[in-house]
């Protein structure tokens, strides 16, 4: 099995974005693709960390209040 990045997972994604969008305008490219990231990375992380706030803060490289920002915006809770 041929492993990918992530840089080439996001890439191919936006492609087949692009490609089923069948000449439609694309609009909020930037927000759809930055909540599609966020979102699974914080969940992921912050499972890694045991839900240790600071931990996952550090592993991310953001400080614990930005980090805490980012759940409650999401909704996310550990």
């Amino acid at each position: 099995m041929k492993e990918h990045t992530l840089e080439e997972c996001v890439r191919h994604t936006l492609e087949r974005y692009f490609r089923d969008l069948d000449g439609e305008s694309p609009s909020c490219i930037w927000d759809m693709v930055q909540t599609a990231i966020e979102r699974p990375m914080l969940e992921v992380v912050l499972q890694r960390a045991q839900g240790n706030q600071s931990r996952a803060a550090d592993m991310l490289g953001i400080n614990r209040n930005t980090l805490r920002k980012k759940l409650d915006h999401y909704q996310i809770k550990f």
